[in-house]
């Protein structure tokens, strides 16, 4: 199977929130669509290894922050490569939460939706989340931001480095799943996270 045809289908990007009881937490996904308009109805994947996940299945409660064009690296790379298990992703930022409770983006976004878990589906790596949409606003008029815009215009090119060390693995960077050996395949697909090899950094000997 050829995993790069997989890139032609179309991502939006949003940082899904949570909270189960005074524990908070945001993190950055990819995989959301509308299943559903009346009710109106999403469904949302996510990592199950992910701090977030275990809170959405304690409290059946997110909300999804539709990303906009002018979010910067450093927003993606704080909700989304760091795990909320080692760190306090939301100790020094001050987000705005919905009716429930739940953080949202209060700065590069475009909109808002409040979410209630209906079902939920262990799909092995990730768990399927369907919801009804309790509540959702507009916050700006900027343009949503798609995950093929993130990859040409926000996520930085990898440097060029010359090491004398030797190259025993490479670590995603998204998930810590460890691939054993020192050439990564260029078409290579984290079958965790399912981030490509740009996403990877080695680990030395």
């Amino acid at each position: 199977m050829d995993k790069k045809a997989l890139y032609s289908l179309s991502y939006g990007v949003f940082m899904l929130g949570t909270r189960s009881g005074d524990k908070k937490n945001g993190c950055i996904t990819n995989t959301c669509f509308q299943t559903a308009n009346d009710p109106v109805r999403v469904a949302v994947s996510v990592i199950n290894a992910n701090y977030s996940c275990d809170l959405i299945k304690e409290s059946g409660l997110f909300t999804l922050s539709v990303l906009s064009e002018n979010v910067s690296f450093e927003t993606i790379k704080h909700f989304g490569m760091q795990s909320g298990r080692s760190v306090d992703k939301l100790a020094d930022i001050s987000l705005p939460e919905d009716a429930a409770g739940v953080p949202y983006m209060g700065w590069s976004a475009c909109a808002v939706l409040s979410c209630k878990v209906l079902q939920s589906i262990d799909l092995g790596s990730h768990t399927l989340f369907v919801a009804e949409v309790t509540d959702a606003k507009s916050l700006s008029d900027d343009a949503p931001l798609t995950y093929a815009y993130y990859q040409s215009n926000i996520k930085p090119k990898p440097e060029k480095k010359q090491e004398t060390r030797a190259i025993k693995a490479w670590r995603c960077r998204i998930c810590n799943y460890v691939y054993e050996g020192s050439q990564l395949p260029a078409d290579f697909l984290c079958p965790i996270c399912g981030h490509d090899a740009s996403d990877f950094e080695p680990v030395y000997e």
